[in-house]
């Protein structure tokens, strides 16, 4: 770092099966290898060539994000009776955590190894008014590769005193391998009766509609580019698809299925595990081609898709949604996995 404050890079995993290249700037998945039926291997998330590279992008690039992830309207909330103006980084709105959010630091390691799995805890203390947000809040974050063709990404959290909280990781993933052109015959399904919906702000409404009828129904496969590009004020909203799917699971104690892709060359196929209420689902609207994988592929719009696990867009102004209040008392708990097959 500019500081000289030296940036790690971990190896979890081996193959055949699942290989992870973890940094410690932002928590950063920096490599992920899976195979594809025919046993061929290939980097499935987009990757920089440099620390430089990932310290100057601004996409979040496959980084874990906070202190919140998604917006926060006004960059300002309420919580008993206090108000916290935050950091503005969008356009009047907070995103992903303000200006300096968790994807710019470099986190502590607190353990590695290879028992009881492959795992690498990394911990990150965000002093009090960090961005604007109340409390000292201490996370870890522990990577762990399961049964050789799953990443689970486990979160933890306390505060001294009472704040929001909602985090997730931001990985942009291609299954056809990073680089390798776009996303838009990746096939989607999303555990989702109902989504959020937004204003032109990408703010959401307060409602949470049907996707019954609308470009946002993936309760069965659907190709990504088979309704990008339908007249829905939402995706020309966002360029695309950037929408908070509520999802349907009755049990949250252990992750549960949130989401499937499927890429048809390859057959590879990434089952996504949460105990989160939401999911984003983003097709990499805004990546515009000034990013490069290492050997010099342009990462164009639409060239990777991200499913972030999340509390909702916007939580702390919404008493409808569910609370992302955390208190000194309790101890913020999720976690995230990444299941990789063929089919």
């Amino acid at each position: 770092m500019p500081d000289g404050t030296p940036v790690e890079r971990y190896v979890l995993g081996q193959a055949p099966g699942l290989v992870a290249h973890i940094l410690t700037y932002g928590g950063t998945i920096a490599y992920l290898e899976v195979p594809d039926r025919t046993g061929t291997r290939a980097n499935v998330v987009l990757d920089l060539a440099s620390l430089d590279d990932y310290r100057k992008q601004d996409a979040y690039l496959c980084a874990l994000v906070g202190r919140y992830a998604n917006r926060i309207a006004g960059a300002a909330f309420s919580l008993d009776g206090e108000t916290f103006r935050l950091s503005d980084n969008d356009d009047g709105d907070c995103l992903h955590g303000g200006r300096i959010g968790f994807n710019k630091a470099v986190w502590q390691v607190v353990s590695q190894g290879e028992t009881p799995e492959p795992h690498l805890t990394l911990r990150h203390i965000s002093p009090d008014g960090d961005q604007g947000f109340p409390g000292t809040l201490t996370v870890e974050v522990t990577y762990s590769v399961i049964g050789g063709n799953t990443l689970r990404i486990a979160y933890r959290a306390t505060t001294d005193r009472p704040t929001v909280l909602n985090l997730t990781n931001h990985t942009y993933f291609n299954l056809k391998g990073a680089g390798c052109g776009d996303v838009l015959d990746h096939e989607v399904t999303i555990a989702a009766e109902r989504f959020t919906p937004t204003d032109k702000r990408q703010i959401p409404t307060g409602e949470m509609l049907p996707v019954a009828g609308t470009p946002f129904d993936f309760r069965k496969p659907q190709k990504i580019g088979a309704r990008i590009g339908e007249p829905d004020p939402q995706l020309e909203t966002a360029l695309g698809y950037d929408q908070n799917f509520v999802l349907t699971l009755e049990d949250r104690s252990e992750p549960q299925l949130a989401a499937r892709v499927y890429e048809p060359d390859s057959g590879r196929v990434l089952e996504v595990k949460t105990t989160q209420p939401g999911v984003q689902f983003y097709t990499g609207n805004h990546l515009t081609g000034t990013l490069h994988s290492p050997g010099g592929a342009v990462y164009a719009p639409r060239t990777a898709f991200c499913l972030e696990t999340q509390h909702f867009p916007d939580s702390p102004n919404r008493p409808e949604f569910p609370s992302t209040v955390l208190r000194p008392d309790e101890t913020f708990r999720s976690s995230t996995e990444y299941r990789f097959t063929t089919g």
